[in-house]
């Protein structure tokens, strides 16, 4: 006969379940004033995923410092070349995707799902990003963004950034993610560690962009620097091949012209 299965007691002290305080309960008028404030739909159901997220992935944060001097020069220059014409603008967002889908390509372990004993292995790359919106922060998603130009890439975050700002955003437009992209750059930071959106198996985050001293082999010289961190689910990605998906994708932002080999 086999063995019963361990008590939640026993289960909980073998590591095979969560044996957690439960959540202290206060008055925190006794203390001073207060305004009791509905947590808002979006941070509800965020906030659920989340913190599966956080107790049941075996995340590590790996970081690297990207040199994108020229592309930010380049980029600067086609923007004022297009805004005569009145064409589109080139977004920092829209060549981080390219890098990413790049990246993905070379190592494909980052475009996979765990399902149960088997690893899913995706052949489309779509792309998801942070947007701050008034009611909390949505993930729209880029669908098949492998076979999309920058510029495209471009206007397609925008137009659904837009539409997460105004609450237009369709179910739909949030699902079929395979990798994101949270940037903070916009507001600052130097870096952080996102936590990675399950089923997804990896997120980048991007922050702030700053001009740093760089040895070049004779003397110092300023480079803009972007910081990256990339959290990685330690089940499908170890150290090695973080490490090496982060350089990567910094060879590629420090030069894209090697996106096209």
């Amino acid at each position: 006969l086999s063995a019963p299965p361990p008590a939640p007691a026993a289960a909980a002290a073998s590591g095979g379940g969560l044996d957690l305080l439960p959540w202290p309960k206060i008055d925190f008028s006794k203390f001073g004033a207060t305004d009791v404030q509905p947590l808002s739909r979006i941070k509800r159901i965020s906030g659920a995923n989340l913190s599966r997220n956080w107790v049941m992935i075996p995340a590590v944060t790996y970081h690297e410092d990207a040199d994108i001097t020229e592309l930010e020069a380049f980029r600067v220059q086609i923007n004022k070349e297009n805004e005569k014409a009145g064409g589109a603008k080139l977004t920092m967002l829209a060549f981080l995707i390219k890098a990413c889908v790049k990246a993905m390509q070379k190592y494909p372990e980052f475009n996979s799902s765990i399902d149960g004993d088997n690893l899913v292995m995706k052949k489309y790359f779509n792309i998801g990003f942070a947007a701050d919106t008034p009611n909390g922060l949505m993930v729209p998603v880029i669908k098949n963004a492998e076979s999309k130009g920058v510029f495209e890439l471009a206007k397609e975050s925008g137009d659904l950034a837009k539409q997460a700002r105004e609450g237009k955003l369709k179910p739909a437009d949030m699902q079929g993610a395979c990798f994101t992209i949270s940037s903070l750059g916009g507001i600052g930071g130097t870096y952080f560690a996102p936590i990675v959106n399950a089923p997804e198996v990896a997120i980048l985050g991007v922050n702030k962009s700053a001009m740093k001293p760089v040895w070049d082999g004779k003397q110092f010289v300023p480079r803009l620097t972007l910081p990256l961190s990339l959290t990685a689910d330690h089940r499908v990605i170890d150290g090695a091949l973080a490490t090496r998906f982060n350089v990567y994708l910094a060879q590629l932002l420090a030069d894209m012209r090697r996106s096209m080999l």
